[in-house]
């Protein structure tokens, strides 16, 4: 049971990191739509949350490995 656990964590990381990803491009296209001079400020925020975002994944990664 403790190996259906773990794994079931990391799965619903792995989906809210994708779903917050997918979030962080819609806001950053339309961000850019709204105003085009700011392209490289938007870019770099949005590099730097979806980095973020994906870093929650690979915790979750490293403690669910080290656990089962």
């Amino acid at each position: 049971m403790g190996g259906l656990t773990g794994n079931l964590h990391i799965g619903l990381a792995a989906l809210g990191a994708a779903i917050g990803i997918g979030m962080i491009g819609m806001c950053a296209v339309s961000a850019v739509g709204r105003n085009p001079g700011a392209n490289n400020k938007i870019l770099v925020m949005g590099i730097l949350m979806a980095a973020l975002a994906e870093a929650i994944f690979f915790i979750s990664l490293l403690l669910g490995k080290s656990f089962a």
